[in-house]
């Protein structure tokens, strides 16, 4: 017998049964700009609210930090001979949620050393869009926090009008002694704070926005805040007098803008849903932790930025099969 007919035969599918197209074969109708600039429109409430509040002054910041970072991420691809990036948005995102981590009298040249180290350290270090580990935002806010802890630790005491100019500093409620704080300013925006720990009725606007047009997964900000609900609400249980009610802790500082705009960010975040709740979970534990019991009156940045560092662990334990498997059905051969 010839080693032809010991041969396994192969049987092809039959080509009249293939259809050939490019790839990807399933689209959802999304793409990046689309992507980007329904999130910029999902942070309009909130610029409009620290404008309201905080003036021109609200306005200078935001325009500073955006057109930096646009500046700088262009200035980049210049000089490493890549294409333009500025239309598909995300360096405008950047900017703008750059501003809102900065008080309404940072100076112009922090605001704009914002811009390089969300950039340039944040971004494009690691090959651009897409690439980066860690979120660019918060990159910037603890490099910055760290290097001009008085700067970043002073706020301007809100006062409603476009006009404001006289500047005074004031605390923030996580600041205050409990009891001192009203509920009714935290959800307005008639507190002191950075631009974007101001109306939580906004911020929450601008989730509800990302959350109708599918844009984040609803486990990480329900995973945050419900986390940092039940720590702080026991600590308040214990210990009423010297610390907040989980309320408090809920709506104030920069755990909205964090829980929605900058944890959920697509790149640094799990890719699976379990894994978007582990994650959730870890930045709300550590953020409560910082801030009952840390030096910083406020953790979310650290938060996140210590769990964008465990999400490709995180997505290794939690992705059990390859994207696109479908599992036979019973009886059928694997």
């Amino acid at each position: 017998m010839s080693d032809t007919e010991n041969t396994p035969t192969i049987q092809m599918p039959d080509p009249a049964k293939l259809i050939v197209s490019n790839s990807p074969h399933i689209h959802s109708g999304q793409n990046i700009p689309k992507i980007m600039f329904t999130v910029v429109a999902a942070l309009m409430p909130a610029c409009i609210a620290a404008v309201l509040f905080f003036g021109l002054a609200a306005i200078e910041v935001l325009l500073l930090c955006t057109v930096s970072c646009v500046v700088i991420e262009e200035g980049w691809n210049k000089l490493v001979k890549r294409h333009p990036t500025w239309k598909d948005g995300s360096a405008i995102i950047t900017g703008i949620l750059l501003g809102m981590n900065l008080n309404a009298g940072t100076p112009w040249w922090v605001c704009i050393l914002g811009g390089f180290l969300a950039i340039i350290l944040g971004k494009q270090l690691y090959g651009g869009l897409g690439y980066n580990p860690f979120n660019p935002v918060l990159v910037a806010r603890v490099g910055l926090l760290i290097g001009f802890p008085e700067i970043m630790t002073t706020w301007d005491k809100p006062e409603l009008g476009l006009m404001k100019i006289d500047a005074m500093t004031a605390a923030t409620p996580l600041g205050l002694a409990p009891g001192e704080t009203f509920f009714s300013d935290v959800l307005l925006g008639n507190i002191g704070g950075c631009l974007g720990e101001t109306s939580a009725i906004a911020l929450l606007i601008g989730g509800v926005i990302l959350l109708a047009f599918k844009l984040i997964k609803w486990e990480v900000p329900l995973a945050f805040l419900g986390s940092v609900f039940v720590i702080t609400g026991i600590a308040h249980v214990v210990s009423p007098e010297t610390v907040h009610s989980p309320f408090i802790h809920i709506f104030t500082g920069g755990l909205l803008l964090g829980a929605f705009f900058m944890a959920t960010d697509m790149v640094t975040s799990p890719m699976t849903r379990k894994g978007a709740l582990i994650f959730g979970l870890g930045c709300g534990v550590i953020t409560s932790v910082i801030r009952l019991w840390g030096s910083y009156p406020e953790g979310v940045s650290f938060a996140i930025l210590f769990m964008n560092a465990l999400t490709p662990l995180i997505d290794r334990a939690t992705i059990k099969k390859p994207f696109g498997y479908i599992a036979p059905a019973k009886g059928e051969a694997a």
